[in-house]
């Protein structure tokens, strides 16, 4: 069964992963979207190591470049839609937790302008 995978967008038209996509060299970009295309796929069943919970219902896309590690997260919200929030490139061990607020503050926006 197929997810329909989407960027959210902010009030003001933004969409922040799509952009940070496109920031990146041709080939992680080709990565990354392959990877998106495997997780509209599976959705919910795409697991380990292609994604891990963070917390709640924040999840993240895991990708492995030769440039380093990028990292889209992503929620499931209703009619199997996966919503993409925010992408960075890894720089160390540990998720940055500025990284995660900013995540979960699209998360709580896209939700509560989805009207639930």
């Amino acid at each position: 069964m197929v997810w329909t995978v989407e960027y959210y967008m902010d009030s003001g038209g933004r969409e922040p992963v799509a952009d940070f996509i496109d920031s990146l060299p041709t080939e992680v970009q080709a990565k990354v979207l392959r990877l998106i295309d495997l997780l509209a796929d599976y959705g919910v069943l795409f697991k380990e190591p292609y994604t891990r919970q963070i917390r709640g219902k924040l999840r993240e896309l895991r990708i492995t470049t030769k440039s380093g590690e990028i990292r889209v997260f992503y929620f499931a919200f209703a009619d199997r839609r996966l919503v993409l929030l925010h992408g960075f490139v890894k720089k160390t061990r540990r998720t940055p937790i500025r990284d995660i607020e900013i995540a979960e503050r699209r998360l709580n926006d896209f939700v509560n302008r989805q009207g639930g």
